[in-house]
């Protein structure tokens, strides 16, 4: 059995809403996914590294963000103290969009802007 939580995406992630219409874009590439996974994962020369990925079956152990009717983001919750209280922006960058992460836990990024640090009590508890 699936372990997924409903959890209040406030407590834990926003998503503005020209985010929200670039991850449907997203979604309808892949009409068989369910959602979209987030994550962080060891990377990098900093330390952790974003994981946004289109998913095909509901996760375990991921709390579900329902950003509205069709739209479904599945956090990791070993990642939550990491990604907690950030928000999903969506950046234009010359023809390119991307999404980036608002994220006040990252401390520094490495010079390529790969990855990330967190402060130590967030590193202990992604540790745990």
């Amino acid at each position: 059995m699936s372990s997924v939580a409903t959890f209040d995406q406030s407590e834990v992630l926003t998503v503005e809403p020209a985010a929200a219409r670039h991850l449907h874009r997203y979604l309808q590439k892949s009409p068989q996914s369910v959602g979209v996974r987030i994550g962080v994962r060891d990377s990098g020369c900093s330390g952790y590294a974003y994981v946004l990925e289109l998913t095909d079956q509901v996760p375990e152990n991921h709390l579900r963000i329902a950003v509205d009717e069709q739209l479904a983001l599945y956090v990791d919750v070993k990642s939550v103290p990491a990604l907690s209280g950030s928000c999903l922006r969506l950046v234009k960058e010359g023809l390119n969009e991307t999404i980036k992460f608002d994220n006040p836990n990252a401390g520094s990024y490495c010079g390529c802007g790969e990855s990330f640090t967190v402060n130590a009590e967030v590193e202990t508890q992604l540790g745990a």
